[in-house]
């Protein structure tokens, strides 16, 4: 199902290639037999833990009033975008598990773009979360007009245009290469480096692309959050009392566990060159981002957040009454 809507998206978005290779067979991670096995387990507990975590995010953002606020706006907002994310790759991973998983060339490069889309969008709710942190505790008198309705939508506005409007340049520049060589593409999905490793063109100009624009877009948001939380550090080394900077950190240490998985295993992925090497790695570190990340993201704001805990057991006491 998922194969044929990327591939109808493929068609419509009118990435055609004129090339001799239009089916692509995705290696996976393992062709192991009985770690294949062992991994769909695996991956699947992941897969549903991160829908079923985030969804009950959602839901408890939308109905708990004591939820309807800036942190809480955006948090339900990543929440969405990670159970997307997670979508666009995994359920053709497991696929690949137990046959040979092959991929059009228009579904391909649809893949390619919704995850670079869902990814950049991702990151830029981050940046976003570490200012809404930095200004509850820099600014904690003034956060209700800094921090206002209109505001907290235009963050999350800014976070999708931004990644509609820069996602497409990887998958239009990839839809252009010919392909006339192997057509076994060494990863579980069709990520930029793997796919334009195979073609029979030269591809300077799209690692070029690559490391400068997702480069400069992943480095420049975890700049941004990186000063947030310079600043909440020096306002917390003036606070006197050790049980109000633990107080005061509690409320942004979910975040920068967050911000840490997602950022170092993204950087490490698309600043790197493109090698075979460098591709075998870059597998390792998509499984965090796109499997691990996503599904841990909701245990650890549940579990590091009190608001969230009581919100969560409301909703358990009312459907069990």
């Amino acid at each position: 199902m998922l194969n044929i809507l990327l591939n109808y998206i493929g068609y419509m978005f009118g990435i055609v290639n004129e090339t001799s290779i239009n089916i692509f067979i995705l290696c996976g991670i393992t062709d192991q037999p009985l770690l294949q096995k062992f991994l769909f387990i695996l991956v699947l507990l992941f897969y549903i833990l991160d829908v079923l975590g985030n969804l009950i995010i959602v839901c408890l953002v939308i109905q708990d009033v004591s939820l309807h606020s800036p942190m809480y706006f955006l948090l339900a907002n990543l929440s969405f975008v990670d159970i997307c994310f997670s979508s666009i790759t995994v359920p053709k991973m497991m696929v690949g598990f137990f046959m040979e998983n092959t991929i059009t060339l228009q579904s391909c490069i649809a893949q390619m773009y919704f995850f670079h889309f869902l990814g950049c969008t991702e990151g830029i709710l981050l940046a976003s979360m570490g200012y809404d942190r930095y200004v509850a505790i820099c600014h904690p008198l003034r956060y209700n007009s800094l921090m206002r309705k209109a505001v907290c939508i235009q963050l999350v506005l800014i976070s999708w245009i931004v990644g509609l409007t820069s996602s497409p340049v990887h998958a239009i520049m990839t839809s252009y290469l010919p392909f006339c060589n192997s057509n076994k593409i060494k990863h579980f999905f069709c990520d930029v480096k793997p796919v334009i490793k195979l073609a029979c063109a030269d591809i300077q100009l799209n690692e070029a692309l690559l490391t400068n624009v997702l480069g400069f877009l992943s480095t420049s948001t975890f700049f941004l959050t990186t000063i947030s939380y310079a600043y909440i550090i020096l306002k917390l080394m003036k606070i006197r009392s050790s049980q109000g900077r633990s107080k005061a950190f509690s409320t942004c240490s979910a975040h920068l566990t967050v911000v840490i998985l997602f950022y170092g295993t993204a950087m490490c992925t698309y600043l790197g060159p493109t090698s075979e090497n460098s591709i075998e790695k870059d597998k390792i570190a998509a499984v965090l981002f796109t499997i691990i990340t996503p599904a841990m993201n909701p245990l650890i704001y549940t579990l590091r957040n009190q608001e969230v805990k009581k919100s969560l057991k409301k909703l358990i006491k009312r459907e069990h009454f």
